[in-house]
């Protein structure tokens, strides 16, 4: 497994920094770092801060997603999944949350709200062109392939 190194900030005392659950974890949990619970009633979307912010090296990227526990058996998930940070955002770290469930969730102090991937990114260089190459597809989509 290639490792990269990513700093860490807390905004105040007490902010946990991300935590792989197990040696084999491809993501890393991120909590909560709240004053007050948040009630999100189903259909509900809120900005949930960490008390996180980040330095990711130039040519990575780390990516937000949904915890898979929350997401089963709460119906709450990442919004915008997966989320990204970009190596030259220096804000604070927050998930966007919402309740797809049917009951109220409450979102509590230091509650691992999300997982965060540190991955490797490619730039692209967006060419400007008459026309694409055939392929058997073809334009075909949204269920084309009429695979199920």
């Amino acid at each position: 497994m290639k490792e990269v190194r990513v700093k860490f900030v807390g905004l105040e005392e007490g902010v946990e920094k991300p935590v792989y659950a197990s040696k084999g974890a491809a993501g890393a949990d991120i909590r909560a770092f709240i004053r007050e619970d948040i009630t999100l009633m189903p259909g509900d979307i809120k900005i949930i801060p960490t008390g996180l912010k980040c330095e990711i090296p130039q040519g990575f990227e780390i990516q937000v997603r949904p915890r898979s526990g929350l997401a089963a058996k709460e119906g709450v998930t990442v919004l915008n999944s997966p989320g990204t940070i970009d190596s030259d955002y220096r804000g604070e770290i927050a998930v966007i949350l919402i309740n797809h469930g049917k009951a109220p969730f409450i979102v509590k102090n230091q509650m691992r709200i999300a997982q965060i991937v540190v991955a490797q990114v490619t730039s692209a260089i967006f060419e400007d062109a008459n026309e694409l190459s055939l392929t058997a597809r073809g334009e075909g989509g949204f269920g084309h392939t009429g695979r199920e």
